[in-house]
């Protein structure tokens, strides 16, 4: 390793940033392990669900496009909320990003490993020894990917998410014609009404499945000091991102309710995309949807890490953590220490976690703590916009919906939805999602009063100011700052 802190500057384009965006949402994966959880939550009301967290989702999107024009930055909301509103907030921000990934990672390596089996030796994918194996052998392959560099992360990721995709449109449309035709359950736009859930906590819970559907997406922001035209391309690589992944979610939920009964929605739990996929296509071509299934877990697998390892690395470059972070290899110009760091531990927690709970447990506790983690450093971000612009906020009308209205329902929303939601998690939930946030003000006050950085004296910045970066205009001008 060496000195150098710099990242490859200028290497992805928008469409890499699109592709990464969709890829960090894992639409074959999320649809695969959520949908029967969702449907579960609420009823028929999950495409409703979707739709009604989407437009807050939305407006985090959004929040992040003009936040990058701010700070082009690899920490992301960790970054952003620690230099407009406290660097101490910003510091959890990090860590919030930090941990949910963490859990992903491990609670991801379980359908890699599963699904994996399921279509190389379908006898072996109960196992849990070689679901374990195949599950690590992923993780370290991939682990390997992001080290070597960004490129070669972005090609592995064109032919991976391309295949899912092609996979995924082919299926929809194709359930969306023999199903309408022949339907278990017939449509009924009132599933997407927001007065058709039975009670507010019903309504709260989808929330909060739905967040885990859309998370990942912000791998982008992530990305931004290594992608071309850094203001502005990662914004709009997540904003193309997010209405893909919207629209795979309703189709698919909407496709699911009406060919599938509730009782087969239930029994098909997780390889709900592989039932659908073999009523539609018979045995033999339907189980091809497993491999969209694994195509999907993998590629979030690696973009999930990206976004812990230049988290890392943006916050070891401002000396929070140990600096070691900051740090990139001389030729490939990744951070390479925390991508060792975080293999390892990962790893080993996935080997832990295998012999101490079951598959299932683990995935639905960390689904939910997932759910509150992401809750906290969105809300955060949503807030972060709308104090750093606060002087152009009522300049325009597109200032005051897109830099204030917007973002501010997105962060009501999220905390409403967390905060209602916390009563009715489990104790092991509640855990993983608060108490590990929590765990962050350990190192957030060692740091503070060992090492002194620097970061923690900035002066909060506004727009307008003589010090605040003068972000200009990117090249779809969605609103004139004034």
């Amino acid at each position: 390793m060496a000195d150098h802190e710099g990242l490859s500057s200028n290497t992805l384009g928008l469409f890499d940033s699109a592709v990464m965006s969709i890829a960090g949402s894992a639409p074959a994966y999320s649809i695969s392990a959520t949908t029967a959880v969702l449907i579960a939550a609420v009823g028929v009301e999950a495409p409703a669900s979707l739709l009604w967290c989407g437009i807050p989702m939305l407006g985090v999107v959004i929040s992040f496009l003009y936040l990058n024009r701010w700070n082009v930055d690899a920490g992301a909301s960790y970054a952003w909320v620690g230099k407009s509103l406290n660097a101490n907030l910003g510091f959890l921000a990090g860590w919030a990003l930090i941990v949910s990934a963490t859990i992903f990672m491990v609670s991801g390596s379980f359908p890699a490993g599963q699904v994996t089996l399921a279509i190389l030796a379908p006898k072996l994918q109960n196992s849990l020894l070689w679901v374990t194996i195949v599950g690590a052998m992923w993780f370290i392959l991939i682990a390997i990917v992001v080290t070597i560099g960004v490129r070669i992360t972005a090609q592995v990721q064109w032919v991976m998410s391309t295949i899912e995709i092609i996979l995924l449109v082919i299926c929809g449309i194709t359930a969306m014609v023999k199903f309408g035709a022949h339907p278990a359950n017939a449509f009924s736009w009132s599933w997407f009404s927001p007065t058709a859930f039975k009670s507010s906590s019903v309504f709260v819970g989808g929330a909060l499945i739905a967040t885990f559907y859309y998370w990942g997406w912000d791998v982008s922001a992530n990305l931004n000091e290594e992608t071309k035209n850094a203001k502005s391309t990662p914004g709009f690589g997540a904003l193309i991102g997010i209405i893909f992944v919207f629209l795979m979610f309703e189709l698919f939920t909407v496709s699911a309710q009406m060919g599938l009964s509730l009782k087969e929605i239930n029994t098909a739990g997780a390889n709900i995309l592989q039932v659908m996929g073999v009523k539609l296509f018979g045995k033999g071509l339907g189980s091809i949807m497993a491999l969209a299934v694994a195509l999907s877990t993998i590629a979030t697998l690696e973009t999930t890490l990206i976004q812990v390892t230049r988290t890392l690395f943006s916050m070891g470059r401002d000396g929070v953590i140990a600096r070691i972070f900051g740090k990139t290899h001389a030729r490939f110009k990744t951070p390479v220490a925390a991508s060792v760091v975080v293999g390892v531990f990962a790893m080993l927690l996935f080997v832990l976690s295998n012999f101490l709970s079951s598959v299932s447990t683990v995935l639905t506790d960390a689904i939910n703590a997932i759910g509150l983690q992401v809750v906290f450093y969105y809300a955060l971000a949503a807030i972060s916009v709308i104090v750093y612009y606060r002087r152009v906020l009522f300049k325009s009308v597109a200032n005051f919906f897109l830099l204030f209205l917007w973002p501010a329902v997105a962060a009501i929303f999220l905390i409403v939805v967390g905060a209602f939601d916390v009563p009715s998690l489990g104790i092991v939930t509640n855990s993983i999602g608060i108490g590990l946030i929590l765990v962050g003000i350990v190192p957030l006050v060692w740091m503070r009063v060992k090492h002194h950085p620097a970061f923690y004296s900035h002066k909060r910045e506004v727009f307008g100011q003589d010090h605040a970066v003068d972000v200009g205009v990117p090249p779809i001008d969605l609103t004139p700052l004034g």
